[in-house]
């Protein structure tokens, strides 16, 4: 928007022209629900994986100190309650804040309990591997948890493009 802009079509149409320039919120809720969808495949398949192959999931992702197969089935449980959780948010915009926000939380937390283990894996690489992985990823849903949060204060603006109630 240029100065020249202002003058000539005044300050109100220079905000309605600076909403147009916005991605439109549709657009944002289409990139939440990507999100859901990638998230929950992502929590399904870990939580068969470590059902299905717990010693499997061991050596290949989880090699933290000793091995016990009971535990990592009850991690599974917890990613399929938060995929399947994921998967509800698809359809129901109102569960979308609250469940990516957990989401968010359990990330975070997992993140900083591999930044504690970090050098505690064998092999070592892994460690950081899982660590930056899971940071990544924290920050992922934290911003899917901003834009879900911007789509839902956005009712009015769904209804009249021009920003007016």
């Amino acid at each position: 928007m240029h100065h020249r802009d202002l003058i000539v079509r005044g300050p109100v149409n220079a905000v309605t022209t600076a909403r147009r320039a916005l991605p439109h919120p549709d657009s944002w809720s289409s990139t939440v629900a990507v999100g859901l969808l990638a998230f929950a495949a992502v929590q399904l398949g870990l939580a068969a994986f470590m059902a299905v192959a717990p010693h499997r999931f061991y050596i290949a992702i989880g090699p933290f100190g000793a091995r016990n197969d009971h535990y990592v089935r009850d991690v599974a449980t917890y990613n399929a309650a938060l995929g399947a959780a994921l998967l509800i948010a698809v359809r129901r915009p109102s569960w979308r804040v609250p469940v990516l926000a957990i989401m968010t939380l359990q990330f975070g937390l997992h993140s900083v309990n591999h930044l504690v283990d970090i050098a505690a894996a064998d092999p070592s690489w892994v460690g950081y591997l899982d660590f930056f992985a899971l940071a990544a990823a924290t920050l992922q849903l934290a911003g899917l948890t901003w834009l879900a949060g911007a789509t839902a204060q956005l009712p009015s603006y769904r209804h009249n493009p021009h920003g007016g109630r």
